[in-house]
């Protein structure tokens, strides 16, 4: 039986703090009820499968600071994230969530992979579990962004309080929020 090893990401969206690229295998006949895409999970149930996930699994979990992301670019952070874990995870076939392999070979795609695929549903919720931590211990250092709110995505919200205090030292200055550009007229 081939040994699949699945890989999502979390955060790639987001205008602030860390990107979360996770890979996961199973061991023996590991089954957890209810995997699915990590975004149709409630938080609470995202928190206990996580800690059912990793002891029955060989993961590996790459996170890359805004800073990174502002210095090498986001495809640059994908495929080094990639590249890291097939390194580290021995598999047969690694397959992806999404539609791009950002140039790293011997990896497949499948759109909509999370909520089709358990070791691709496992990985989501490890790198969302791990991505939202992230952002939620951020949040107690920059409290006036509310990033426990919208995890630091681009929301109407989160675009007026840049607005109103800037940047915090969490946020990807690489990142171009429409809301923020001047306009022509």
């Amino acid at each position: 039986m081939n040994k699949l090893c699945g890989i999502d990401e979390a955060g790639r969206g987001c205008c602030a703090g860390d990107l979360v690229v996770a890979g996961c295998i199973f061991e023996d006949e590991f089954e957890l009820e209810g995997l699915n895409d990590s975004k149709k999970i409630s938080e609470k149930r995202r928190g206990e499968m996580f800690e059912q996930i990793l002891p029955h699994t060989k993961n590996h979990i790459v996170v890359i600071s805004p800073k990174q992301i502002d210095e090498m670019g986001i495809s640059k952070c994908m495929r080094l994230a990639l590249e890291e874990i097939m390194q580290m995870l021995k598999a047969d076939e690694y397959l992806f969530d999404g539609n791009t392999t950002f140039g790293v070979t011997n990896l497949q795609t499948m759109v909509k992979a999370d909520g089709k695929v358990a070791q691709v549903s496992a990985a989501s919720i490890l790198a969302k579990v791990t991505h939202d931590r992230n952002i939620i211990r951020d949040a107690k250092l920059y409290p006036e962004w509310g990033f426990e709110k919208h995890k630091g995505y681009g929301t109407k919200a989160h675009t007026d309080k840049i607005k109103a205090f800037g940047y915090s030292p969490i946020h990807r200055r690489s990142f171009k929020l429409k809301a923020l550009q001047p306009t022509l007229f």
